[in-house]
């Protein structure tokens, strides 16, 4: 598995925790699941994702997006 793929999957393990957790726990989490969309955004923008860098620092190979 190489970095980009990595990124991906948390992130859409991200969302469906925060759509989980607001429907069993408190409509509030909802914000999980804007916070990553958010920073999806703005890693499509920028190129920088924090989830990157702490991939890259367990030592995952670089992909394409995040080098």
């Amino acid at each position: 598995m190489n970095l980009d793929r990595a990124v991906v999957i948390f992130a859409g393990c991200v969302v469906l925790a925060g759509v989980g957790l607001s429907y069993a726990v408190h409509p509030w989490w909802i914000a999980l699941t804007v916070f990553a969309g958010l920073n999806m955004i703005q890693s499509g923008f920028t190129g920088f994702c924090p989830a990157a860098m702490v991939f890259k620092a367990l030592g995952l190979r670089p992909g394409n997006a995040f080098r």
